[in-house]
């Protein structure tokens, strides 16, 4: 607890609504020592060590390990709700997750931290705190849970009155396969790669060396998935932190990785500029000359 907490509550039992002193050494009153007994169980370092830890890796689904889906279960393509409140107050209170904007080349343009849930009303205002102005709106939002947004969206008015005119909400490819089959909004207004050629700024046409066309995706819709994966290797420093530690040293490690995407793609600017330059010496942007005793066109050496 914070400094006025302790002096306020450091007596009081720390289950919520209760207002009975402590007993002993513990932080729950005589009415509520099963609690603390079960929550004391759990919490030694006999239990979250050795080998529980080692198999229990973050991130990582065996199939000995519990199947859980922690505190706000919720599926990319289900309502949301807000989680209920802890019963007790025995440790202290986490951040539900780190919410973060990237443009497709992989630049981080803004992160916050949600408390209890990443709920699309939270998502929404996220992303309307960020771009306060019409011009700043990108034309594709990608989001896991893309289709809940845009319904929630349209039921709050926030549609009408700040999106419909500049973004359209998508889900990103990785996500987009286990989201419902049977949602029509889903899969007709938040699809990331349309076929039809609805969306032809989302879909582009190659030609392999055989003159075939194939369908890419313009953009990379996974680039956030890709910073979480980064970011995953930080988990056990940050999840140790005090909030202005944490704030500190994510915003640092966000800043320095942005500085590395950055000069990443200045040297291929750079690496595309010295390659046209010497196609341009060889003399590979000609427009080739046709044979005068040739009945056929050919380029001359």
């Amino acid at each position: 607890m914070c400094d006025v907490h302790n002096l306020e509550l450091g007596s009081q039992c720390l289950v919520r609504d209760c207002t009975n002193d402590r007993v002993g050494d513990t932080s729950a009153c005589q009415t509520h020592q099963a609690e603390w007994r079960k929550y004391a169980k759990y919490r030694t370092g006999k239990t979250r060590s050795g080998i529980r830890r080692m198999l229990q890796r973050p991130g990582e689904t065996q199939s000995w390990n519990p199947q859980r889906r922690g505190p706000n279960p919720q599926r990319h393509d289900d309502d949301n709700e807000e989680p209920p409140p802890s019963s007790n107050y025995f440790s202290p209170a986490r951040y539900y997750c780190v919410e973060t904007i990237c443009a497709p080349c992989g630049v981080v343009i803004a992160w916050t931290k949600f408390a209890r849930s990443e709920s699309t009303t939270n998502i929404l205002q996220f992303l309307e705190s960020v771009y306060q102005t019409e011009e700043s709106r990108p034309d594709y939002i990608c989001i896991d849970k893309a289709c809940q947004v845009f319904r929630t969206s349209v039921r709050n008015g926030s549609w009408d009155a700040i999106w419909k005119h500049t973004s359209r909400f998508i889900v990103d490819t990785f996500h987009y396969i286990s989201h419902r089959a049977t949602d029509y909004l889903c899969r007709t207004y938040c699809n990331p790669s349309p076929g039809d050629g609805s969306a032809p700024n989302l879909v582009t046409i190659e030609y392999d060396q055989n003159g075939h066309p194939n369908a890419k995706r313009a953009f990379n819709t996974q680039v956030c998935e890709q910073l979480n994966a980064w970011l995953g290797g930080f988990e056990s420093i940050l999840k140790r932190m005090k909030p202005g530690n944490f704030n500190w040293f994510l915003h640092a490690m966000l800043f320095y990785h942005t500085k590395h995407v950055i000069t990443r793609q200045k040297r291929k600017a750079k690496s595309q500029k010295i390659n046209d330059d010497a196609d341009d010496d060889l003399g590979l942007d000609e427009e080739p000359v046709e044979s005068i005793s040739g009945s056929e066109s050919e380029t001359l050496d």
